[in-house]
């Protein structure tokens, strides 16, 4: 595993307090969801985690509840299926703060690959496998990098394949980059880059992650 000796403990720590402090957030942020649009507050997607366990994860619902039942697994920038609510929490990356708990809980950490869908998984080659061997993460290096990922999207014809073919392996091969160089130092510094992204954004800089 290639994350510094003692990140796990830190990253229990922070995420334990970020979530004692951000409890009245939530709490206001769910009332918010509710009564939006009708549906759960929470809403939850099989991924792929460390050495290819799959494990449900939780998000803060920004779409319709039914919304997979209507369009394609990415989303893309002006989709209808996301609530006025939603457009709100995904700028600013409020529908990722559930993530936490799965940090606690040990099957995401605070720095990694971002877990994909089965689907995408089973694209990967040998060689991408590797990033498998790490806990997917909330941040990385591709999480910032592709900050305009909706956008892109948007402006493809055929989104789907852009992600696939395009998208996908440059996430991986930016990982697998930053893996064996990780310190201490570049991930907090991630962690850092992180939470100015997602507190100065502007227009054509939506989420860094599109699936729902």
């Amino acid at each position: 595993m290639s994350e510094p000796r003692g990140w796990r403990l830190f990253e229990c720590t922070l995420s334990a307090v970020a979530l004692l402090l951000l409890l009245p957030l939530l709490l206001i942020l769910a009332a918010a969801i509710r009564l939006d649009s009708p549906g759960p507050v929470l809403y939850r997607q099989q991924r792929i985690g460390r050495h290819g366990d799959p494990f449900w994860m939780w998000k803060l619902r920004t779409m319709t509840a039914d919304a997979e039942h209507h369009g394609p697994a990415i989303t893309r920038a002006g989709d209808a299926r996301v609530t006025r609510f939603g457009r709100l929490l995904r700028r600013y990356k409020l529908d990722e703060l559930p993530q936490l708990v799965h940090v606690l809980r040990g099957e995401m950490s605070l720095i990694g690959p971002r877990p994909e869908v089965p689907e995408y998984v089973a694209l990967y080659t040998a060689g991408q496998h590797e990033v498998l061997e790490d806990r997917p993460g909330i941040t990385g290096p591709a999480s910032i990098a592709f900050a305009d990922e909706e956008q892109q999207l948007a402006r493809a014809e055929d989104p789907e394949r852009l992600y696939r073919e395009v998208i996908l392996p440059e996430k991986i091969r930016l990982y697998r980059a930053y893996r064996g160089q990780r310190r201490w130092s570049s991930d907090l510094r991630l962690l850092g880059r992180t939470l100015i992204a997602s507190t100065t954004w502007s227009p054509g800089s939506d989420q860094r992650h599109s699936k729902r």
